[in-house]
Parts: structure tokens; C-alpha cells; sequence
């Protein structure tokens, strides 16, 4: 039997979280059963070379900004070029080009999976995602809080499935001995991240006598507004931040916990990145992240938009070093447990394959 013909269509190849999947996906992709092929809307990103370091190609289609309609006729005609037996669609702009797109190339199955929680979406964009439906064999979702969504905006139930997001337990290895006084968080620095919550609360435990140091990792539109409030609290000193760094298990081999204050998340991968390196985690009670942390087994949840209880719980983390070594093991317990990329991987080839029966 021949190898069946993935394309993977997403919205741009840059660096985030989504994005690293992609590589993931061409990491472990079973050779024997599948071909792969990753198409980018937007111009090629910095994880475009990485993709095809694993001998798959990348095609650009070179979106520019806003609603562009002869993309999808375009992308219709490479679908139709290169005859994928599956395209698989990633978030809210890969969905609505790629499955319009798909459709037009009679592509036998298309797939898509919705990474967050469509943040922000108004009516008339929920009203399309709805619609375009009707030619997807499957919606899957990274947390059961997404299946939940999913349905409740009017997908059918029998077309939702949840697929948890994985790593790579090889690149991020267990580490026993910390620093104290080192909180750590990789995020994109957009306002769903709210990571000006985080910096309000080393202010709170400042005011409270618990010094804390902060390496903010990440890049983004939220960046100059964060460092205004940093210096506005006086906090330069404390809070650090470090733009994109490619080290991610170094940098979190050398804090004391994670912190990651988003008021809306899917599966995180740095949160599942930083509980296998054995990090204790603080996180706000939403989206998938309870399905993430198990609160008082491998973390702490809190409020969102809430720095007072998110300095609380930094500050107990920062007094206890038997529970940070306790939230550590089990952390990484759990990541190898739920949440490896090989199983990830594996049970979307055996959705492709399901779809094809």
C-alpha cells in the first residue's frame, strides 16, 4: 500500500507554539505510511528550514495582510498540483482558506485542529467556522475544554475528538537541583497572555518582603507596554527580558518555577515543556491548563487577572523546596504519563487512517 499524502496548511512558519508542532509533526512523522507536504499562508518563517532539514517540503504562498479571497482559488490550484489524499488545517486563518480550498480540490479528507480557544472570535467569525464544518471529517481539539467549545459552537459531536499536545521528553530531561528566587515564563507577548498580571504580581511579593528575579521569554506587540510597566514599578532590576531564545531547556533548567498568567490557553507546550524539565508550575485556572496541572499534585492554579493570588503562590513555591522538588517529579510524571509528542503524533497518523476506512 502506498504511502498516503498529508498536507498541513497554517497560517505562518514562525516561531510559536503551534508552529513548533509543524516540526514536530515532520520530526516523527511515520515514513512508511505517510508523505508530507507543510504549506504556509504568509511568507516562509524561521521554522521553515527546520521543517525541511527533515526532507519535507515547505511551500509559501505569501499572504499578506487582511482578508485575501484569491488565496484560496491559489491554494485550490497547489492542492490540485500536488493531490494530497489529506489536508490538515491548523487554527482559525489555515481553516478557513484551507478548507474552502480543500474542498474546490476534492480533497478526499480534510482534517483540522483548533490549538486554542478561538480567543476573541466575534458571531459572524464563529457562524463560518460552523459552516465550513460541513466539509470536515474531523474537528479536533487539544484539551477537552476545546472539544467542549467546539461543540457548543455548533459543531456536531461526533465530528469533535480531543488530541492532547505532546513533547519531546528527550530534549527536556528531569533536573533535581534548583536555584531559588528564579521565575521563568516563554510566551508570545500578546494580551492574552496577560503576562502584565505576572509582572504586577513580583511587585506584590516585593511589597511583601519576597524578592524575586523574572526572565521573560518571548517576543511581541505587547512588549514595549510591559517594559513601561516594569519601569514604572520600579522593577528593571528584577525583571528581565530576554526577546526569543532558542535554548528553551537550558533557560528552564536554570529557574526555580513557571508562571504562566494567560487568561486563555489551549495545551501550552511551555507549560508542558517546563513540567518536564521538572519545574514546578503556577497557571490560571483556564482553558486546558486544569487538564495540564494537576492543582497541589505538579502546580498551583489561580485566578486569571489576579496578581495577588499569583504572588501568593509564587511565594509559597519560593519558602517550600520540598514542594518544589515534589511538583517537579510529578510534573514530569504526568507530562510522560499524557502529553509525549510520539503519542501525539501517532494518534493524529491513526485519525488519517480511520478517516480512510
Amino acid at each position: 500500500m502506498s504511502a498516503q499524502h498529508v498536507v498541513h496548511i497554517s497560517l505562518g512558519t514562525h516561531v510559536g507554539g503551534m508552529e513548533k508542532l509543524l516540526v514536530e509533526f515532520a520530526r516523527f512523522a511515520d515514513r512508511s505510511r505517510y508523505e508530507l507536504t507543510f504549506v504556509s499562508l504568509q511568507p516562509r518563517g524561521d521554522l521553515a528550514p527546520e521543517i525541511e532539514s527533515h526532507r519535507w517540503p515547505v511551500i509559501a504562498m505569501d499572504k499578506g495582510e487582511g482578508l485575501k479571497p484569491r488565496l484560496v482559488a491559489q491554494l485550490a490550484k497547489t492542492l490540485r498540483r500536488i493531490k494530497p489524499d489529506v489536508v490538515h488545517t491548523h487554527n482559525t486563518a489555515a481553516y478557513v482558506y484551507g478548507v474552502a480550498a480543500a474542498r474546490i480540490a476534492r480533497t478526499p479528507r480534510i482534517i483540522h485542529t483548533r490549538h486554542g480557544q478561538r480567543f476573541d472570535s466575534s458571531r459572524r467569525q464563529t457562524t463560518l467556522f460552523r459552516g465550513l464544518s460541513r466539509w470536515v471529517d474531523r474537528v479536533v481539539s487539544v484539551s477537552n475544554d476545546g472539544a467542549r467549545l467546539t461543540i457548543d459552537e455548533g459543531i456536531a459531536a461526533e465530528k469533535t475528538t480531543t488530541i492532547f499536545n505532546g513533547v519531546d521528553l528527550e530534549r527536556f530531561t528531569l533536573v533535581d537541583n534548583r536555584p531559588r528566587g528564579r521565575a521563568v515564563v516563554v510566551a508570545r507577548l500578546s494580551p492574552e497572555k496577560d503576562i502584565a498580571s505576572l509582572i504586577q504580581a513580583i511587585h506584590v511579593a516585593k511589597q511583601r518582603h519576597c524578592r524575586l528575579a523574572l526572565d521573560i521569554i518571548g517576543d511581541g506587540s505587547e512588549r514595549q507596554r510591559l517594559e513601561t510597566l516594569t519601569q514604572t514599578l520600579q522593577l528593571c532590576d528584577q525583571v528581565h527580558f530576554h526577546g526569543i531564545r532558542d535554548d528553551i531547556p537550558a533557560v528552564l533548567a536554570q529557574a526555580s518555577m513557571f508562571v504562566l498568567p494567560s487568561v486563555t490557553e489551549g495545551i501550552s507546550l511551555t507549560l508542558l515543556e517546563a513540567m518536564a524539565t521538572g519545574l514546578p508550575v503556577v497557571a490560571c485556572d483556564v482553558g486546558g491548563n486544569p487538564e495540564v496541572v494537576a492543582d497541589g499534585q505538579t502546580g498551583i492554579l489561580v485566578p486569571p487577572r489576579d496578581p495577588a493570588a499569583i504572588a501568593g503562590a509564587i511565594q509559597r513555591l519560593n519558602e517550600d523546596p520540598l514542594l518544589v522538588r515534589r511538583f517537579g517529579s510529578e510534573g514530569r510524571a504526568r507530562v510522560e504519563a499524557k502529553f509525549c509528542v510520539r503519542k501525539m503524533v501517532h494518534a493524529y497518523e491513526n485519525l488519517y487512517s480511520a478517516e480512510a476506512a
